[in-house]
């Protein structure tokens, strides 16, 4: 379903932005000659699934977010366009025993209140890869893992607090084998755990989900290129659900994992990027700097210690820069950060989480704006000073 909104003048951010649009809708799908916003829509993989450039993201619905405020903002998303929205079993973050599965369920009660709109989204939720702190996410509690029973378990558990009878899209949100995760740089054998679920017989029980009828499409989170490798192979091998998508960290701060061989390795497999947390969990729009208006109830403050790598040593200081290169443009910290992941020809939907709507139209408006070459060159410039500082400092 495309937008029927009226094209509009499409805003500029620098000199060369006319040279820098036409070049963006040659290489945009769908976009044409109509102004380019966060409704556009785009294929997912080589699924049948046409979504919206912008992907609402969820994960705030039930700590951050009231029932009622996620409730506004699921029809604010819904009503300018957006049919895309992600959540997992986990949710809300931080993950927390007494809170989780309450996103799924603010989404459920919106539904049963909005005719209708179940049949206009593109639902995506996430099954957790290994884990022993989450274990209360499996009745009876136990290790999480990538196994034929615990997907089924969950895609279960997720419907019933959907209140659907299906999802369009299940990831695994983590690996089931180790991989770095969430800030940790470096691989290290020393990490490494025996009896992994082989990719395969991941596959094999998303299969299951998806001849059920209960699972449309399957992906991945936080995979590598390996990962990404080996379930193609493994799909192919044995004729089993192929992956169509990987959701992973992907902004100014965090480019180097997705930009050299994932970047290539997902378009060799034609894996879609949906690309999160595009802000770096808000420290991109310079609230947190000083002089900002991060109130009491903002992520970093309301969470101490959470996502620290994102305003901490080098991190804070490129943030800083950004946020001087996007004033000197004309633009916001928050317009250069969203416009520069709608600007890659590898993301295919950015992840946005917003704990307002106000935040949220923000947010949506970003995606109007288009980056003259200039400003892009200003940005690498800054990357080659500060090469994802999150995880080099």
């Amino acid at each position: 379903m495309r937008s029927s909104r009226p094209a509009a003048p499409r805003l500029a951010a620098g000199p060369g932005a006319a040279a820098a649009a036409a070049a963006a809708a040659a290489r945009r799908p769908g976009a044409g000659a109509c102004r380019a916003c966060a409704t556009d829509r785009i294929k997912l993989g080589g699924s049948d699934l046409e979504v919206s450039v912008c992907c609402l993201g969820t994960m705030t619905f039930g700590k951050q977010n009231t029932e009622a405020e996620a409730h506004e903002q699921l029809s604010y998303a819904l009503d300018a366009g957006l049919n895309f929205l992600d959540t997992a079993e986990i949710y809300p973050v931080p993950p927390a025993k007494d809170t989780q599965g309450l996103t799924d369920r603010y989404i459920g009660s919106w539904l049963k209140k909005a005719p209708g709109a179940r049949e206009k989204l593109v639902i995506a939720t996430k099954v957790s890869g290994y884990s022993t702190t989450n274990s209360y996410v499996r009745s009876p509690p136990e290790t999480t893992r990538v196994t034929a029973r615990q997907i089924k378990a969950s895609v279960d558990a997720s419907l019933q607090r959907l209140g659907v009878d299906h999802v369009d899209l299940l990831q695994i949100h983590w690996p089931d084998r180790y991989v770095p995760l969430f800030g940790a740089a470096a691989y290290d054998i020393a990490n490494e755990r025996e009896g992994d679920v082989s990719f395969e017989e991941q596959l094999r029980g998303l299969e299951e989900v998806v001849k059920a009828g209960k699972v449309r499409y399957v992906g991945v989170s936080n995979e590598t290129s390996y990962g990404v490798s080996e379930f193609a192979h493994a799909a192919k091998a044995a004729g089993l659900p192929k992956i169509q998508t990987i959701q992973n960290c992907y902004h100014l701060l965090c480019r180097t994992a997705y930009e050299t061989d994932l970047a290539e390795t997902c378009r060799r497999h034609n894996v879609s990027l949906l690309a999160y947390s595009p802000l770096a969990g808000g420290a991109l729009t310079g609230k947190y700097l000083e002089g900002g208006d991060a109130p009491a109830t903002a992520r970093f403050n309301l969470f101490q210690g959470y996502m620290e790598r994102y305003y901490k040593s080098l991190a804070r200081a490129a943030t800083e820069e950004y946020a001087a290169l996007a004033k000197a443009n004309g633009l916001t910290p928050t317009q250069l950060a969203l416009a520069w992941c709608r600007s890659r020809w590898f993301v295919t939907s950015t992840i946005i989480g917003a704990t307002s709507v106000a935040q949220l139209r923000q947010n949506l408006e970003a995606f109007e704006v288009e980056l003259s070459q200039e400003v892009i060159d200003g940005i690498n410039s800054l990357y080659k000073k500060y090469r994802d500082p999150p995880t080099s400092a």
